[in-house]
């Protein structure tokens, strides 16, 4: 294929927990001859006005979008990816601070706890390394790497801060339904991100899982992702078809906080630009319908 046919609907900058600004994210996209993006941060839509303007000016085409952390039993996590929304919708803007407030009543506890366990790492350190974003543990990860605590981030999260480690704590979170019902209120729509990291027994569970959030108001369904091998891309495409949900994709890029990821590429796959059409049309058909019926009342 020519460049230009490729998109990245899954990407992190500093507003949340990835390493570089919005507007080099775009830039980058832009070099790898992508021809569209969504930004979506973890929790926040801090980036989306810094994207948008960047994506003008070089001529790539963006939607707003964001990643929403919902409850979801362990060892299992579930993200919520919302596209199209408002960031300037006030309901949003109170959703986010109240996510956020959550993160930074968990994040002094895990440096305390590292601290108690003879890491020496300071909430100071945290947000320099953060840059005015969104504190996430990717960038805790890299400080340990950094002062030799761990020889990767990846070990950082195994061994100190990841889901069942030592200094491991959980934030407040939305339910799967109000994620979801809040994503659609802010004029977006809502996709199950990486559906493996739920980390059920088999496949059917997951296809059990995601024909609940369907009933919740689930949209569309990340079929390509840099976790997923051509199986797990096979079967989730399928199961996307089978349900008539939207399918979507991205490489999760997170910068150097994820080194091995590369932007518009997962796991060696490109996302197709049909994924950004077909959500682009799904979500002006969202709106002309909201239109419409604003009209008969």
């Amino acid at each position: 294929m020519m460049g230009g046919e490729y998109v990245d609907l899954h990407c992190h900058s500093t507003a949340s927990d990835g390493t570089l600004t919005p507007a080099q994210v775009l830039r980058l996209a832009k070099h790898s001859r992508l021809s569209a993006l969504s930004l979506t941060d973890h929790d926040t839509v801090a980036g989306i006005e810094e994207a948008s303007r960047e994506a003008a000016k070089v001529g790539i085409d963006f939607i707003a979008g964001i990643e929403i952390s919902a409850e979801y039993p362990h060892p299992g996590t579930m993200h919520i990816l919302g596209y199209g929304i408002d960031p300037n919708d006030p309901s949003l803007k109170s959703l986010t601070e109240t996510l956020i407030a959550g993160r930074d009543r968990r994040n002094p506890r895990i440096i305390a706890r590292l601290n108690e366990m003879g890491v020496h790492v300071t909430m100071q350190e945290w947000q320099q390394e953060a840059r005015g974003g969104v504190l996430g543990r990717p960038q805790l990860a890299a400080i340990l790497a950094r002062k030799g605590y761990v020889s990767s981030i990846k070990q950082a999260f195994e061994k100190y801060i990841g889901q069942g480690a030592p200094a491991y704590f959980d934030k407040e979170r939305l339910t799967p339904r109000q994620a979801i019902e809040r994503i659609r209120a802010a004029g977006g729509l809502p996709v199950l991100a990486h559906p493996t990291q739920l980390r059920v027994r088999d496949f059917t569970q997951i296809e059990i899982e995601i024909k609940k959030l369907r009933d919740f108001g689930l949209a569309g369904v990340e079929v390509i992702h840099s976790d997923f091998d051509q199986v797990t891309v096979q079967l989730l495409t399928d199961l996307a078809d089978r349900l008539g949900l939207l399918k979507t994709g991205g490489s999760d890029f997170h910068g150097s906080n994820k080194p091995e990821i590369e932007l518009g590429v997962a796991n060696n796959r490109r996302i197709p630009r049909e994924y950004f059409d077909r959500l682009r049309e799904a979500l002006e058909q969202e709106r002309r319908s909201a239109t419409a019926q604003t009209t008969r009342t």
